[in-house]
């Protein structure tokens, strides 16, 4: 089922953004994909989604 990423892309427009495995939860955010892991790395968060650009949406 696809998911509704409207609130997210308004809030992260122009971000990469980690995901968690809901496909929902923001688990981190950054310029780059590299930026958005680290920060849900250094959260401590172990099981994360693909990180996804916004920045052409």
């Amino acid at each position: 089922m696809a998911k509704d990423w409207t609130t997210i892309y308004k809030k992260y427009k122009g971000l990469w953004v980690a995901l968690a495995e809901d496909e929902e939860t923001v688990l981190g955010t950054g310029k780059t994909a590299r930026e958005a892991l680290a920060l849900a790395k250094k959260r401590r968060i172990r099981r994360l989604f693909s990180p996804i650009s916004l920045k052409n949406w």
